[in-house]
């Protein structure tokens, strides 16, 4: 009786344990044919490709974000922007394509600071881009950047400020670790991007634009900014003035301060010191007057105090 029964119960495991292993049988080749006919039916649609390489693209962005250290909702701290991949790698667009506003911008910069349309088109594009993103000025951007380095991203001073908005690498250096390193500096994309991250920090950390702007330059902790603020505020008011639609010549006088002391002097006009070159015929009526150069603040003086030194405490 008692081996009856056992035997009743091995043949019944058996039988469940056989069941269940045709049920997943069943049920992997169930899956495998809906993998398939998904993976048919996605191929037949680029649409949705494309839709599932972003999603899969973002991911893995916001993954590298995220080991690197960089807040993924910051755009200026991202290497690229998954909406505009193949333009951050970009160095220069034509201008055709930009908006009405841009393009003026563009070719304002380009004439007055003898440097190529298509390289300043694509920095004037990721000007608008980021600061959007960032909640700052295109215009205040490309004022910084046209006084800071005359639109040259290899510039450098002589206390190692260095690309288009002149950032000291040694100070900001954890800023272009997801960009790849501190060479990311002479790449102007990534240059501008971190430039807006600094020049962010230090008006928060101000309380205001002027400040900020003194804190940009080093001058912090100085009785003056050697006039920085005003040349690039008075840089801002023209480059508004072209994005508006209104004519500014490119030979308009540089605003600055005649004197030593920003706080106790009037701002006065002296000619724009811009990039000496051999003017062609077609480009002599609009080349500045170089007569009276007038030093960029940033090399005025050779202590590190005149450059960003200051925004060390900006980043702790």
């Amino acid at each position: 009786m008692v081996t009856s029964s056992q035997n009743a119960i091995t043949v019944f495991a058996k039988d469940v344990g056989h069941g269940l292993l045709e049920v997943s049988h069943n049920m992997l080749a169930l899956v495998g044919l809906l993998v398939i006919a998904i993976a048919m039916f996605a191929a037949g649609r680029a649409d949705l490709r494309l839709s599932m390489e972003r999603e899969v693209l973002g991911w893995l962005q916001e993954r590298h974000g995220g080991q690197a250290g960089v807040a993924v909702a910051d755009y200026v701290a991202m290497p690229d922007d998954p909406e505009h991949l193949s333009l951050a790698r970009a160095l220069a667009v034509d201008p055709a394509q930009l908006t009405r506003q841009q393009a003026a911008v563009t070719t304002w910069l380009s004439r007055r600071y003898r440097v190529a349309p298509e390289p300043v088109a694509r920095i004037v594009q990721e000007a608008w881009h980021v600061g959007q993103k960032a909640g700052i000025e295109p215009t205040l951007i490309l004022a910084i950047t046209a006084i800071e380095s005359s639109f040259n991203p290899f510039a450098q001073s002589p206390v190692g400020a260095q690309g288009l908005m002149q950032v000291m690498t040694r100070v900001h250096n954890d800023k272009y670790q997801a960009f790849g390193g501190k060479l990311a500096a002479f790449d102007p994309v990534t240059n501008l991007r971190v430039g807006v991250q600094v020049l962010r920090e230090c008006i928060a950390r101000a309380g205001s634009l002027e400040a900020g702007l003194r804190y940009y330059v080093g001058a912090a902790n100085l009785d003056d900014d050697g006039g920085y603020a005003v040349k690039v505020l008075g840089e801002q008011q023209y480059l508004e003035r072209v994005a508006a639609g209104q004519s500014v010549s490119v030979t308009a006088p540089m605003v600055m301060v005649a004197s030593g002391t920003a706080a106790a002097s009037a701002p006065a006009t002296v000619p724009v010191s811009l990039p000496s070159v051999s003017p062609s015929a077609s480009s002599a009526q609009d080349a500045p007057n170089t007569g009276n150069t007038t030093p960029k603040v940033n090399e005025a003086s050779d202590t590190p105090a005149r450059e960003q030194i200051a925004l060390a405490d900006v980043v702790r």
